[in-house]
């Protein structure tokens, strides 16, 4: 289980990275190709310009700068041979300034292009340089330059809180799994031990002959018996029980026998009933499956409120699972609640513990490869909750 519990935390943690690897890379060539898109527009720029400025009678910059390439959404500055401003496009600058003080300010600027992107020469032939094309990034480019520290950080923080959360919600299932335990250690403890207060009490004020006294005898032994499987039930908890093929009619009614004799001291009349396939077989650890059943049967008891009411096993035999379904005609469970019921620590009871369905899931699917579920539920009317065992192993 904790094997289990640190590899899904590690699956978690791998995923996270590796989605934030991933939109890294992601956004990486995004900006890359950005980057070479304004490039290509920046030297058609220039060899529009480079056309004009070498072309006969033509020495006009204007409708190349505002017409052809109105695409330009990044900071451009053309510049003359020796680097003095002529023409800026996408560049805030007050417009109540001087030329002088723009110039100061466009010079600034091409300071910081430079250190950036190489600028573009345009040239006259192969070696007079008639102009410069300084370029930078466009707001676009910037924002996504940006966004990998905003997914590293969010990744970062995502991964903190998956992993604070989980192992919050960890601690506190083990913890009601611990509490769970020891009340279900004492509640199991407490049915057998009453009872042979109950039987000791007999012997001491209302026994009259000697076959009253072998009959109390022989329940008291019952009650030892019952002692011990719930000590041979705990040590189990853990290791890898022993599985024996058995009659599954036969273990649900030696549970039902030992209850039978203890249900008219609760003041209730409740029938209990096994029917169906009564000869079906399935290798089971008897210990452990007698837990569910009996787990199964107090909280068929406990829902049944009226002073009457029934309990009903039946089985049925398929061709590779055997199915058990556990009927009572008490309160019902609402079956909104029919996954919440399994949780350890939920209860709708006022003293219940809210762990012995959770253990009786645990052993039926974990030890026994099968199922355990709410079948089926009524408000008033009654609960069914079915195990599905395999018959081989």
């Amino acid at each position: 289980m904790l094997l289990k519990t640190v590899n899904i935390k590690r699956i978690l943690v791998l995923l996270a990275i590796l989605i934030a690897l991933g939109l890294l890379y992601h956004t990486n060539v995004i900006v890359k190709n950005l980057e070479l898109r304004e490039r290509q527009i920046a030297n058609l720029y220039a060899k529009s310009i480079e056309y004009i400025a070498t072309s006969p009678g033509t020495s006009e910059f204007t409708f190349i700068f505002d017409q052809i390439i109105l695409a330009i959404d990044f900071p451009v500055i053309v510049t003359d041979a020796d680097r003095n401003p002529l023409f800026y496009r996408n560049i805030e600058i007050d417009t109540s300034l001087s030329q002088k003080e723009r110039n100061v300010i466009l010079r600034k600027e091409i300071k910081k292009m430079e250190k950036t992107f190489e600028p573009i020469k345009i040239t006259y032939g192969d070696t007079l340089v008639l102009n410069y094309i300084f370029y930078g990034n466009s707001k676009l480019i910037e924002q996504l330059k940006i966004l990998p520290y905003i997914i590293l950080i969010a990744a970062g923080i995502f991964i903190l809180i998956g992993y604070l959360s989980f192992s919050y919600i960890k601690k506190t299932e083990q913890s009601n799994i611990w509490v769970g335990l020891a009340r279900e250690a004492a509640h199991q403890l407490g049915t057998p031990v009453s009872s042979l207060y109950g039987w000791l009490e007999i012997l001491r004020t209302k026994i009259d002959n000697e076959e009253d006294v072998t009959d109390v005898i022989h329940e008291i032994e019952n009650d030892l018996i019952k002692l011990n499987r719930v000590i041979q039930r705990f040590s189990k908890i853990g290791s890898k029980p022993e599985y024996v093929e058995e009659k599954i009619a036969d273990v649900i009614n030696s549970v039902v026998r030992y209850f039978e004799k203890r249900i008219p001291q609760s003041g209730k009349k409740i029938t209990i009933s096994v029917r169906g396939d009564v000869e079906a077989k399935a290798f089971i650890n008897r210990e452990l499956f007698e837990w569910v059943v009996e787990n199964l049967l107090k909280n068929s008891l406990d829902a049944i409120e009226n002073s009457e009411g029934k309990i009903e096993f039946k089985i049925q035999e398929r061709k590779k699972d055997i199915i058990i379904d556990v009927s009572d005609t008490g309160r019902g469970i609402n079956m909104k609640y029919r996954k919440d019921i399994f949780r350890p620590g939920y209860t709708t009871k006022k003293r219940g513990w809210g762990l012995g369905l959770s253990l009786s899931k645990r052993i039926i699917e974990t030890y026994h490869g099968g199922k355990l579920f709410l079948k089926e539920s009524k408000i008033g009317k009654g609960s069914t909750f079915r195990i599905v065992l395999k018959k081989k192993r």
